[in-house]
């Protein structure tokens, strides 16, 4: 625009102190929010480098988003870019409006830079009206209702593109570029208060979630002291939860890949976090106002399989399950969750050892039968059995394969001659003192073996072992079975002529929770033709099991196994293939449901045994 009059100035600083005022006053009491809430514990900023990289990655390079949605993904990307290559020229817009602009239309770097936004104004305005029509049009149900507000920002940012492409082609000091200015600058102010109140807050603190999330996927935080029970109230609420509570972007993805919402239950992720952020704003996160009831629902929260898809999928670094979890904790630790089934399993658990209820003596037999050695110190690897491998019959007959596979490897290992559960399902129930009793009892005899290196035919065993246990002063190296026999495949049989369709479902605890996807579709591809199930590998779909959801009561809506079996089944495979003792329990069960003549369930173990000579 040529030089504004002294009139224009006046106006545009008046309007421009009003639109910064607003969106101050929203921020202020969002940021006071966050300010009020507890420190977040056992938050290890360093090392940097790992938190700029994934800022690089998720931040600017929009990697996930991408990734995981690549059309809708694309289109939200170049809207992100886009507005990245306008920061220069609002900068300018707003100077000029004071006569003080400092980049020149007609000439140089200028004349270059007001061209290059000009390409991006059209990307972002195609792309902006292909976000438009899919939420409005579309309408992808996991999206949720529609938003008016969404429509309203959508058509802002369109005007924007479309105001500033009219001002580049008409003349500079034409009464069209002084139209198009005026237009442009109303627009912007308009949008710059609009954005804190409405999802689009994720455009300024989104990049902050990313940088200061937790450390690894799926972290459960260690409790704090003896007044510390988990996510019960708002003053157990931290920093770090309410910053991702305003993050929320409301895209759905989290919802889209939740095996309880997609059957039929009312747990939701995506509400989970916008329930916590209804909640302080309504009570703040200092008070001892419950955490469940108005805004969370408790039912929803224990409908959780943990499977970790909600968090994996979610662009702007939000982190579901030490949410969710922690509001278990809240409940268990403090003896508010009224739950028969909880209530037997916590007390079969204690008086036991194991999760599946038995005698500690079933498991010594098994081991007295087999004659698996005991471990002295002496052997490669301890082979932690776990309660499936210990108890449940089909889990034995994958450690027993394991086993005869090993011997063919000539790799020695031994048993331990008492062993607990890790605790897994009470961790993921939020029954803290129990994973403590039994996290220590375990590891004080694995120390007490002298144990280096462990291998075990569960994902749950290895990841609450691998990461759990170190809150306790446990630090063992232990891997998963399809990792070690993945490392000697070299040495194993492979198909000769006819061989099976395999069909490979990934257990989440193995995949999404330790990022092992190869290893075992490399030992199936050696044995068998490989059918993909219609979500596999980051996108698989759960078996049900994990949360604590297998000792828990009969699920609402349909069930989650048999949503998967019937995946499985869809391929035609004539083996389905399971690495996870609890996903073949699952699988055992809803097969029957699914077909009459349903394939053979077979762990990837057992799948190597039958090489054997």
């Amino acid at each position: 625009m040529s030089t504004p009059s002294l009139a224009e100035r006046v106006i545009l600083a008046l309007l421009l102190m009003v639109s910064a005022a607003l969106f101050a006053w929203r921020v202020r009491r969002i940021i006071d929010v966050i300010r009020r809430a507890r420190p977040t514990p056992d938050f290890p900023l360093r090392p940097v480098g790992r938190r700029i990289g994934q800022f690089l990655a998720e931040v600017m390079l929009q990697s996930k988003v991408i990734a995981q949605r690549p059309l809708a993904g694309l289109a939200h990307a170049f809207v992100f870019w886009g507005f990245c290559a306008f920061a220069l020229i609002t900068i300018n817009h707003v100077a000029s409006g004071f006569g003080v602009g400092f980049l020149p239309r007609d000439h140089g770097f200028g004349r270059f830079y007001f061209d290059f936004v000009a390409v991006w104004a059209a990307v972002v305005g195609v792309a902006i009206s292909v976000l438009f029509v899919r939420r409005f049009f579309v309408r992808p149900r996991w999206l949720g209702e529609l938003s008016p507000e969404s429509g309203v920002i959508a058509g802002l940012i369109f005007l924007l593109m479309a105001t500033y492409l009219w001002g580049w082609a008409s003349r500079e000091g034409t009464p069209g570029d002084r139209i198009a200015w005026w237009l442009h600058t109303l627009t912007l102010l308009a949008f710059l208060p609009l954005i804190p109140h409405t999802k689009h807050l994720h455009l300024a603190i989104s990049p902050f979630t990313v940088f200061l999330r937790r450390p690894g996927f799926s972290r459960i935080p260690p409790l704090e002291g003896d007044e510390d029970f988990g996510l019960a109230a708002g003053k157990d609420v931290t920093r770090i939860d309410a910053l991702q509570a305003y993050t929320c972007v409301e895209c759905g993805r989290c919802t889209e890949h939740c095996p309880a919402y997609n059957t039929g239950k009312i747990l939701n992720p995506k509400e989970i976090v916008l329930g916590l952020r209804g909640y302080l704003q309504e009570f703040g996160p200092a008070g001892d106002v419950p955490l469940t009831g108005k805004y969370i629902s408790e039912e929803a929260i224990f409908q959780c399989t943990t499977c970790g898809g909600c968090e994996f999928q979610c662009p702007v670094g939000i982190q579901h399950l030490p949410l969710i979890i922690g509001m278990r904790r809240g409940l268990v630790n403090t003896g508010q969750w009224a739950d028969s089934y909880g209530a037997k399993f916590f007390l079969s658990l204690e008086r036991n050892g194991n999760s599946l209820g038995f005698p500690a003596s079933e498991r010594q037999k098994f081991v007295e039968r087999s004659q698996f050695p005991a471990y002295d110190g002496s052997q490669e690897y301890c082979l932690w059995l776990g309660c499936m491998g210990g108890y449940d019959p089909q889990g034995r007959e994958i450690v027993l394969a394991l086993v005869k596979v090993l011997k063919h490897l000539g790799l020695s290992f031994g048993v331990l001659s008492h062993e607990q559960c890790t605790g897994d399902p009470a961790r993921r129930l939020g029954n803290d003192l129990a994973i403590a009793q039994l996290a220590e009892r375990n590891i004080e005899r694995l120390r007490a073996a002298k144990v280096k290196k462990m291998v075990s035919i569960c994902p749950h065993c290895v990841r609450t072992i691998g990461q759990d246990w170190r809150e306790y002063g446990g630090s063992f190296e232990i891997e998963h079975h399809t990792e070690l026999l993945a490392r000697f495949q070299s040495k194993l049989p492979t198909a000769n002529g006819a061989s099976e369709t395999i069909a490979y479902h990934d257990p989440c605890y193995l995949g999404r929770y330790r990022g092992v996807y190869d290893a075992p579709r490399s030992l199936l591809g050696g044995w068998g033709e490989l059918r993909e199930p219609p979500r596999a590998r980051e996108r698989s779909f759960c078996c049900g099991a994990g949360g604590g959801q297998m000792f828990l009561g009969e699920e609402k809506g349909k069930r989650v196994n048999i949503v998967r079996a019937e995946e499985l089944v869809s391929t035609g495979a004539s083996v389905i293939g399971t690495a996870c003792p609890f996903c073949q329990s699952m699988f055992r069960d809803a097969l029957g449901t699914v077909t009459q003549s349903p394939p053979k369930l077979l762990d990837v173990a057992q799948i190597a045994a039958a090489r054997m000579l």
